[in-house]
């Protein structure tokens, strides 16, 4: 376990919903979070409001998502990896990078859910 004064788990800072007309949930997610998106392509649309990053992924992106997911902002991500899987979650994507120095991976807990991990550089 880590120690209280060096925490390891910023919280939960990005959550990714697939959808499948990603207009309209552009619109949806703009008319609830009251802002216009940050990050605004064909395959992914990023909201940044609160200290907190909503994604839309059409289709669930590379991923396959299934439903929203939120991600775990650490800071070593292959040593959390290693502490999760230790614990009995599942490797579900290693460790990769996505571009500006993040690096994300999932791993799924013993009842199923789809649990995300983000370090960035």
């Amino acid at each position: 376990m880590t120690s209280a004064s060096s925490p390891s788990v910023q919280g939960i800072k990005t959550v990714l919903h697939p959808v499948s007309d990603l207009a309209q949930a552009k619109a949806v997610y703009a008319a609830l979070l009251g802002v216009e998106p940050g990050t605004d392509g064909p395959y992914y649309v990023g909201f940044d409001v609160a200290g907190q990053h909503i994604g839309l992924l059409p289709g669930g992106g590379p991923q396959g998502l299934t439903g929203p997911t939120a991600y775990w902002h650490v800071a070593d991500i292959e040593a959390k990896v290693a502490e999760v899987t230790a614990a009995g979650a599942t490797l579900k994507d290693a460790p990769r990078d996505v571009g500006e120095g993040r690096l994300v991976a999932t791993v799924i807990d013993p009842d199923g859910n789809l649990l995300g991990l983000v370090q960035d550089q």
